[in-house]
């Protein structure tokens, strides 16, 4: 069926006339004589159109557009995490903590579950930054005093940049003048 505009008369089966309030993502809003405000999925196959509206606003994105905006607002606020490759030398490979006590099991993980919270962590980072240099309610004193622990929280995890397949995905501390 065609995009309908709202304004458009249609004949649905059971509830009779009816006029097209809104145009949904996926349904459309329409008041019929018999049913009052009802929502009708796009897909339905029932409504028969009487008379289109030419002038009607169409709907304001469609599912394309939709799926761009979102990606760009997740991608801006790095939420869509970015595939970061663990070294080649460590795939398929596997961490032991051993404790001490030698009576004490040690315990296993999966080198690629251990690298992935890690990146988890990086991502969280750049999207506690990002926050924090957006946020209205900071000065910028206090942005750069919260910005040097982050920056020092970076420099702690620059022990696991060995695990990473690229430098560009390494972690970076303080730079030293």
């Amino acid at each position: 069926m065609e995009e309908l505009t709202i304004g458009t008369r249609v004949e649905h089966p059971r509830y009779g006339e009816g006029i097209v309030s809104k145009d949904n993502l996926t349904a459309y809003e329409i008041f019929f004589e018999r049913g009052g405000k009802m929502e009708i999925t796009k897909r339905n196959t029932d409504l028969t159109v009487l008379e289109t509206n030419e002038s009607g606003a169409k709907s304001s994105l469609s599912i394309k557009e939709l799926e761009k905006v979102i990606s760009y607002v997740l991608d801006k606020h790095a939420v869509l995490n970015e595939l970061v490759p663990l070294g080649e030398k460590w795939s398929g490979g596997t961490m032991f903590l051993q404790p001490a006590n030698q009576e004490l099991k040690p315990k296993e993980i999966p080198i690629e579950t251990f690298f992935h919270k890690i990146v988890m962590l990086r991502d969280r980072l750049r999207v506690l930054e990002q926050n924090i240099n957006s946020s209205k309610s900071l000065s910028d004193e206090e942005k750069v005093n919260i910005q040097q622990y982050i920056t020092r929280a970076y420099g702690s995890l620059t022990t696991f940049n060995v695990l990473f397949s690229d430098k560009e995905h390494y972690f970076v501390g303080a730079k030293s003048k």
